[in-house]
């Protein structure tokens, strides 16, 4: 029997919410603060990078664990839109400069430990001048050692977002754009589901929520050619590198405690773009399209959770940095708890369920 579900919030995790379980038959309708367009939302901003080894030094091994099984299942869940999405998968390189060669040692000893606790992901591999050359030629004689890490990818998140709202549409979603809702204005029936999935919207249904501020640039750079992300380590902020189409590059660093959602201050901004410009000279005739930022919705722990407020109330929130990364995780997770009222994968993963 199909049971009726309304979703609060369409960003990411409602939109990909919305589409599965219109898959399976059931009735979806869907409330947003904003448009189809997704300009308020955090992953909106996002480089929607799909790293989970890269990630292992500055987040938990579930949340790890969580970034392997999605990037099993992102080219399934890509494969049911009608509207085709970049998606690559040919692994995460890292960089640093020679004054950054300790910090680099530590970087790769988080790797190699997170290698030994989850033996299943693919080995770093250590790469001199001439390995680097012959993956990524336009780094030629720049860097004298990397890191390669195998298998990690990215997708488009604004060609992604996009056709998640296609998909809803097609798939008879009831879609009420422009229409803010908290769970206290909704009353689905005792035999319905509703699903919070508003972010850092959901402040004061779970106040333990916080926003940490994230900028971005978005820049045009056709002299720069890199095949996949690429990564700097640096003694203070690790930036990253992700290549799009069309000479799109996005490029982030910033991680700040803080709410303001003001534009990019001048300093982090020359400091990005100027560390970009390190990696690679070409970046700087690069135009810049965009200077992005955005909240991310963070829990205390900096880990994602499923919470059951009720009877057929879910909250999920509190994906971080990492919402690209482990979405599809998490989605597969709720489902499970919708059918099943426990999640083994949740288990598995180690994500919590708080009850």
């Amino acid at each position: 029997m199909t049971t009726p579900a309304t979703i609060l919030g369409a960003g990411l995790m409602g939109r990909l919410l919305a589409c599965a379980l219109a898959q399976r038959g059931h009735p979806v309708e869907v409330y947003d603060a904003g448009g189809p367009e997704a300009h308020h939302a955090a992953a909106h901003v996002a480089a929607a990078m799909l790293a989970p080894l890269a990630e292992s030094a500055v987040t938990e091994l579930n949340v790890v664990r969580m970034g392997q099984h999605a990037l099993t299942r992102w080219p399934q869940l890509l494969a049911t839109l009608e509207k085709p999405v970049f998606f690559q998968q040919q692994g995460t390189l890292v960089l640093w400069h020679r004054q950054d060669a300790a910090e680099a040692e530590r970087f790769a000893a988080q790797l190699a430990r997170t290698n030994t606790a989850l033996p299943s992901l693919p080995q770093v591999q250590r790469m001199d001048g001439h390995a680097l050359t012959a993956l990524e030629p336009a780094l030629a004689h720049r860097f004298a050692q990397g890191l390669y890490l195998p298998d990690e990818g990215q997708l488009d998140n604004r060609e992604l977002l996009a056709a998640l709202a296609h998909q809803m549409q097609r798939l008879g979603v009831t879609l009420n754009w422009h229409t803010p809702r908290s769970p206290d204005d909704i009353d689905p029936g005792p035999h319905a589901w509703l699903f919070d999935c508003r972010g850092l919207g959901a402040q004061p249904q779970w106040n333990a929520l916080r926003g940490v501020r994230g900028e971005v640039a978005r820049v045009l750079a056709p002299g720069v050619s890199l095949s996949r992300p690429t990564r700097l380590v640096h003694p203070r902020y690790p930036l990253y590198i992700a290549p799009k189409q069309n000479g799109l590059f996005v490029i982030g660093a910033t991680e700040i405690e803080s709410d303001d959602l003001s534009p990019a201050s001048v300093r982090s901004t020359l400091e990005l773009l100027s560390a970009a410009y390190t990696v690679h000279p070409g970046f700087g005739e690069a135009r810049i399209v965009e200077l992005g930022v955005q909240l991310r919705p963070t829990l205390p722990d900096n880990l994602p959770a499923l919470r059951l407020t009720a009877p057929r109330r879910m909250s999920i929130n509190g994906l971080y940095r990492h919402g690209f990364m482990i979405a599809p995780a998490v989605l597969d997770a709720a489902i499970e708890l919708m059918e099943q009222d426990h999640s083994p994968l949740a288990d598995t993963l180690g994500l919590a369920v708080i009850r």
